[in-house]
């Protein structure tokens, strides 16, 4: 059976990528259990598909076999692709009728550039849909036995991307300190001591929980759990490379509790 029978037999009748259209969509945080049936069926029937760096081989092998991969990849710190290249090379794509997948890791709208794209594809008139997928986040948390929500600790949970802005406006980092609620950072580890200090010096203790979870969902994942002055330091320490996802607030603390229930229970059989 191939995807779009398979496809077929779970949901009837699934989307079809016409030609000249894009899908802006995301692939999850790795882990292709997490991929979404239909970003499944945008592979099964792209002609191309414009991937991310952080797009697992293992979701790429699910693509058409006659579909042109192209590698649009960008990471901090390192050698990327030019956003305007990449918007670019879409419309080119799209205007050539080519069915286009662009596969991106996580959610493509969370601090994915998904909505800069789709305003570019507007703009040359070119038919565009999102699909959605598991944002690293999100994912993160649940994958290091750290529940997003927990009733009593906290009301909401804030995603920041680390880096800085474009522009150079700082963030304001001391009103986020003040509303006591987690914190989930993106793209952080490069910035993390300076984001720590602002925290702190916005109100924020030093002894609150966080933890920086890397490569998420995947065998290699890695997790290390600290308090929000230490983490950057222990981080250093332990050599622990980006990209990774950074949380900090309460909900941390709930990681150790639930492993020793667990523990606690399994001793008891």
């Amino acid at each position: 059976m191939n995807p779009l029978e398979a496809l077929s037999a779970l949901r009837g009748a699934f989307p079809v990528l016409k030609p000249g259209h894009v899908w802006l969509a995301g692939a999850g945080p790795g882990d292709p259990g997490l991929l979404t049936l239909d970003a499944l069926a945008g592979l099964a029937q792209a002609d191309v598909v414009v991937h991310d760096a952080l797009v697992d081989e293992r979701v790429l092998a699910l693509a058409n076999p006659r579909a042109a991969l192209e590698y649009a990849g960008k990471r901090g710190g390192k050698p990327s692709t030019v956003q305007a290249d990449i918007t670019k090379r879409l419309v080119e794509l799209a205007r050539e009728n080519k069915r286009v997948l662009r596969l991106k890791g996580g959610d493509p709208c969370m601090f994915g550039r998904g909505g800069e794209e789709a305003v570019a594809l507007a703009e040359a008139g070119i038919p565009y849909r999102f699909v959605p997928g598991v944002t690293a986040g999100m994912a993160a948390l649940s994958a290091a036995s750290i529940p997003a929500t927990v009733r009593r600790v906290n009301q909401a949970v804030i995603f920041v991307a680390g880096h800085g802005s474009e522009g150079g406006e700082e963030f304001d980092w001391a009103s986020l300190a003040r509303t006591g609620q987690p914190i989930v950072l993106y793209m952080a580890m490069h910035r993390l001591d300076e984001i720590a200090g602002a925290l702190m010096r916005g109100g924020l203790a030093g002894d609150t929980p966080a933890a920086a979870i890397a490569a998420a969902t995947l065998p290699e994942q890695r997790i290390h759990v600290s308090s929000l002055e230490n983490l950057a330091s222990d981080l250093r320490a332990q050599h622990f490379e980006p990209p990774a996802i950074v949380v900090i607030g309460h909900i941390v603390a709930e990681r150790e509790r639930l492993l020793g229930l667990l523990a606690d229970s399994e001793a008891a059989r």
